[in-house]
């Protein structure tokens, strides 16, 4: 019993491609699915650029870059120096996979960052490791110091959403999951679903992204598995702090 809980941790804690798999939910109807193989205009159906910012299909990936001077000029806040872009047909509980790569510019106290619904769920990466913000940043409840901010990089994700929980795995990476009683509530109007932020002055590459609704049940076994992940004790933001990030 021994030997199989500690293969079960080794797995969980190193996902390769072959076995990068739900863990938590079962996908029921894929919503969106896009490999961007055609170059042109995105899907605005699909996407909504943010603050201005400047995305477009280009060479096999959506690109996204920071908003004109002309933009920044006219703005007295939310100037998009940073790319920016969300998904609003990711359903509020679901399973999203994608690619995504960033480039150029700088990290700051938000940027770069994986959102999950606007202000719900956010993972934001540093050059020091990731962290996993709830309740409009405010509460840290998951964290890892090898998930770090690597520039050129690209970072193969799964994350799912059922419930009052989510996890997220990446690729030869960690695997981080959290409860919070905001990830079952159901979203607010223009609550944008999945969402990208760049670094500053600096570009995003979005690649294979599938986002999937999810069944009723959760994936068999789903209990055992969570009992093996790392556990992280939620931290209390500052107010101060908070309303700074909250961006």
């Amino acid at each position: 019993m021994k030997t199989s809980l500690l293969a079960l941790a080794l797995a969980l804690s190193s996902v390769s491609a072959a076995d990068f798999k739900p863990l938590l939910a079962q996908p029921d109807q894929i919503v969106l699915q896009d490999d961007f193989s055609k170059s042109g205009p995105f899907n605005k159906q699909h996407w909504g650029a943010r603050q201005g910012t400047q995305w477009s299909v280009e060479d096999g990936v959506l690109r996204g870059r920071p908003s004109t001077p002309e933009f920044q000029a006219k703005k007295k806040d939310h100037f998009g120096y940073e790319p920016r872009i969300s998904a609003p047909v990711t359903p509020a509980q679901f399973i999203a996979q994608f690619s995504v790569r960033f480039s150029g510019g700088s990290e700051t106290a938000i940027v770069p960052f994986l959102e999950f619904g606007h202000h719900v769920c956010r993972l934001r990466l540093t050059k020091d490791g990731a962290e996993l913000l709830v309740d409009g940043e405010s509460l840290k409840v998951a964290e890892s110091k090898e998930l770090k901010y690597e520039p050129e990089k690209w970072y193969h994700v799964l994350a799912e959403m059922k419930g009052d929980e989510f996890v997220i795995q990446f690729t030869d990476g960690p695997t981080l999951h959290a409860k919070h009683a905001g990830f079952s509530k159901p979203p607010e109007k223009g609550g944008n679903g999945l969402g990208i932020a760049g670094p500053k002055d600096g570009m995003v590459e979005i690649d294979n992204i599938t986002l999937w609704s999810i069944k009723p049940e959760e994936q068999p076994g789903w209990a055992a598995k969570r009992g093996m992940l790392p556990k992280s004790e939620p931290v209390q933001i500052s107010k101060q702090k908070a309303k700074k990030k909250a961006d």
